[in-house]
């Protein structure tokens, strides 16, 4: 009975029943009793000048090919102040990767894990999963993107997009990832999301081991950098999207053609879905007599 009020109800309240969700219903399940997008929740992209969205996207783009330098020689590559560049390099999440790029700094009073991959060989899928968040650049603003990978595979289980870097967004799609499977490790930066009470307890909940990146150990989530580099050079950049909605339709396509479609050179050109669920027939199938 209460579904088929909510229509009746104008679109513009019915936002206004959203909340954040801190220990009661998570935000897909808000939206989908308000019969709400969960994209139009974040209706408006963080917002900068128009000159510093120009300049965000041109560092975007000159950190997507060379990772590798700083505030200083970015801020000579684009001709403008240093100082201008490194507040921007701090909205966007970004530094040098000699110190990792992350778009959250550690917490003080957060609990850090250790580190549990150090020699570990990555032979079957559900083994260890891995996150992250990157800047998407916009026409008039930007937003932040997550996603979850299986390591083995590189198939990506689940995304969110945010307009602020609130952990929200990435409980709500580490909750989609956990509806199917369970990975033995989940690998994280020490980002403020990923220490948090909401994040770390939801794992340990779920009997998962968490493991986080120290300092400078960039590589270990260099499958999810590299996924990065992918979506905003073959979706993102291409195609410019002008809204959140489209941010999200375009995103949805880009995933599902990752996943299905598109062939990977260090997986044999293979496509992450056949690897990620062949390995789900060679551990139901029986070794003969």
């Amino acid at each position: 009975m209460a579904e088929k009020k909510v229509p009746c109800v104008n679109r513009e309240e019915r936002f206004d029943w959203i909340a954040p969700a801190e220990g009661g219903l998570s935000l897909v399940r808000q939206c989908e009793l308000a019969q709400l997008n969960r994209a139009s929740y974040y209706r408006e992209p963080a917002t900068e000048s128009q000159e510093n969205l120009r300049l965000m996207r041109e560092l975007d783009e000159l950190y997507m090919r060379h990772p590798f330098l700083g505030s200083r020689k970015l801020a000579v590559e684009l001709g403008v102040n240093r100082k201008r560049v490194q507040r921007l390099m701090r909205i966007m999440g970004i530094e040098a990767i000699y110190a990792k790029p992350r778009l959250s700094q550690k917490h003080p009073q957060h609990r850090v894990f250790p580190y549990l991959l150090r020699g570990v060989e990555i032979v079957r899928r559900d083994q260890v999963w891995s996150t992250d968040i990157t800047y998407i650049p916009m026409p008039k603003g930007f937003m932040y993107l997550t996603a979850i990978v299986d390591w083995y595979s590189r198939y990506v289980l689940s995304w969110e997009i945010s307009n602020t870097l609130d952990v929200t967004f990435c409980l709500t799609a580490l909750e989609h990832s956990l509806k199917n499977a369970r990975p033995e490790i989940f690998n994280t930066d020490q980002g403020s999301q990923f220490t948090s009470e909401a994040f770390t307890s939801r794992l340990e909940s779920a009997e998962v081991a968490i493991s986080m990146d120290g300092r400078g150990r960039w590589l270990d989530n260099v499958f999810i950098e590299r996924l990065w580099r992918s979506v905003k050079q073959e979706s993102v950049y291409l195609y410019e999207f002008g809204t959140v909605d489209a941010l999200w339709k375009g995103l949805q396509e880009y995933f599902e053609y990752y996943n299905h479609n598109r062939i990977h050179q260090a997986l044999g050109y293979r496509k992450p879905a056949d690897l990620y669920h062949e390995s789900i027939k060679t551990k139901c199938r029986r070794k003969p007599k």
